[in-house]
Formats: C-alpha cells, structure tokens, sequence
C-alpha cells in the first residue's frame, strides 16, 4: 500500500485498531495473573499483545503515521505495562518500588510533554524510551512464565531495575530535549 493510504488527521486506521485491541486485552491479563499466576494461556497472550507494538508501528509506516496514533501509541504502552505491573505488585510478584517509580516517571513525562505541547514543542519518542518498553516487557514476560521458577527472581528482577534506570535515563534526556527546543 501507499504511504498515503490515511492522513494525519485520520483516526480509524488499522494501526490504532491494533493499538484498541491491545489496550482491550490489558484488563484480560491482569485478571490472569491476579485469578492464577503463572500460566501458559497469560504468557502467550503477553507475548502476542507485546508483539502488536511492533505491527501498529509497522502499519503505520506503511500506510500514514496519524497525530492520534502518535498519542495513543505510547499510551497503550503505559496501559498494557502498568496494568498487568499493577496486577504483580498485588499478587507480590514485583516489588512496588521500582514500579512507582515507572509510574511516577511517566506521570512527570505526560505532564511535561503537555506542558511543552502549549508551546507548540514536540518531543518525539527516542530510542532510549524505547528500550525501557522492551525491558519493561521482556521483565514482564519473564515473571509471568509459567516453570521457570527457579531463575524468575535472577531473571526479573534485574530486568526490573534495569527498565527503571532506563526510565530515569530517559526521562532526563526526554527533559533536556524539550529545554532544549524550547530555547530555540
């Protein structure tokens, strides 16, 4: 298809049909993980709903990246990563701590992009905030697979902490980057 097939301004694309049906299947893992733990069914649906980040960008290349695609994109990020990191938190699979920080991270970020969007200053997604959401969710699959018991906490935790430093990393960069188009 043409790079043209939707403009901008358009809304009902199928990248952000793709973007709906992940944030439609958060509250279905949550509840997975809250009713039972560990299972195959949740595991292959966090992989499957993981993998449409990538298919939503890719249709979106091909056929017109929109203005409501660019916002809800990351948001179904945040609302898939935090719900189902919510749902650990309460099952003591993940320690809140790292968690409310993420959280706190992307609560700054959201005000911070809006505050800048005023202004008519965009600040666009950097590889760094991008590579948080991979650790976030390969943390995320690594606790939620069922029969690996004996290297979850080896495995996740450190992957945790790693999305967490990144998240702060990024999130400084995301800062000086809107300073920084913000002086010009």
């Amino acid at each position: 298809m043409s790079s043209s097939t939707f403009g901008p301004t358009a809304i009902a694309t199928p990248a952000n049909l793709v973007t709906a049906a992940r944030v439609a299947m958060t509250p279905v893992i949550a509840m997975l993980v809250l009713e039972h733990g560990t299972t195959a069914v949740g595991a292959a649906l966090w992989v499957i709903v993981s993998l449409t980040d990538k298919a939503d960008g890719w249709l979106a290349r091909r056929q017109g990246a929109t203005r409501s695609g660019a916002f809800l994109d990351p948001l179904a990020d945040k609302i898939l990563v935090f719900g189902v990191l919510a749902a650990m938190v309460v099952k003591a699979e993940v320690w809140w701590v790292p968690v409310a920080i993420m959280g706190a991270r992307e609560i700054w970020m959201s005000w911070h992009r809006t505050r800048l969007a005023r202004r008519g200053i965009s600040v666009p997604a950097r590889p760094l905030g991008k590579l948080k959401t991979f650790f976030q969710m390969v943390a995320i699959m690594a606790i939620i697979t069922p029969g690996i018991d004996a290297v979850r906490a080896p495995l996740s935790v450190p992957l945790i902490w790693i999305a967490t430093a990144l998240a702060l990393v990024s999130g400084y960069y995301y800062y000086i980057d809107g300073r920084r188009s913000a002086l010009v």
